[in-house]
């Protein structure tokens, strides 16, 4: 019995290489995204917005591709090893994480086109919680290419700071309210972003407990604002 199939080395190699670029593509989405938004181009935010097709196409190839892979193997009554399987699973776990956190790159633009002329600028700590986000994205992307399970759980301590940015942002735009500095309808907007940032981050600590997952065997759980690694067996 082959303990693989032809070729399957090869394919597995570009399967890697197709969710890196993803990633990338991603990023650079998100990137695009947020210069959309502190910028309050409409005409670029339309333009990341069409971005997400393309990203959605290449989701759904990966995931075919994954697919036609495991079902080669099966078909060739191949015997995988554990590694050889939980970087297939990986692939198609973390390409679904990208893909979802590439939606909400796309809401965070679609909210352009909600802001009025005269609204006010952006609070610093939305600034800084917006760059956070790019930059959980970014290591968590490297992670995946060098298949770095320290970084991955630089990763997982990061989003925490990223739901401190939120709460910090949220309370400070209900004084600004109570106050008369702040118009209700910019507060809901700045509160529909933050829980995008947060939703990206959680994303983000998805794809890093699955590179843990890959290189170690184990299951990573948020535990009380922290995580614990369950070691393999």
């Amino acid at each position: 019995m082959p303990t693989s199939p032809q070729g399957f080395e090869s394919r597995l190699d570009q399967l890697r290489n197709d969710l890196v670029d993803q990633g990338r593509r991603v990023q650079t989405m998100l990137e695009e995204a947020f210069d959309a938004l502190f910028q309050r181009s409409a005409d670029r935010a339309r333009s990341v917005v069409i971005r997400d097709d393309i990203i959605d196409s290449a989701d759904v190839a990966i995931e075919r591709a994954a697919v036609s892979l495991l079902g080669d193997a099966t078909r060739q009554g191949a015997s995988l090893t554990d590694v050889q399987l939980r970087t297939v699973l990986t692939i198609v776990k973390v390409n679904n994480e990208l893909e979802r956190i590439a939606d909400s790159a796309s809401e965070v633009a679609t909210l352009v086109a909600q802001l009025r002329p005269d609204a006010q600028p952006y609070p610093d700590t939305f600034r800084v919680m917006a760059n956070s986000v790019v930059g959980i994205l970014r290591d968590s992307n490297v992670s995946v290419l060098r298949s770095d399970p320290n970084l991955a759980k630089v990763v997982l301590q990061s989003q925490h700071a990223v739901t401190a940015f939120k709460d910090a942002l949220l309370r400070d735009a209900e004084h600004k309210i109570a106050a008369g500095f702040m118009p209700p309808d910019f507060a809901f907007h700045l509160h529909e972003l933050a829980n995008q940032c947060e939703l990206m981050a959680d994303h983000c600590t998805n794809i890093a407990e699955q590179i843990i997952y890959l290189t170690t065997g184990g299951i990573v759980r948020h535990v009380e604002s922290s995580w614990i690694e369950i070691p393999k067996n």
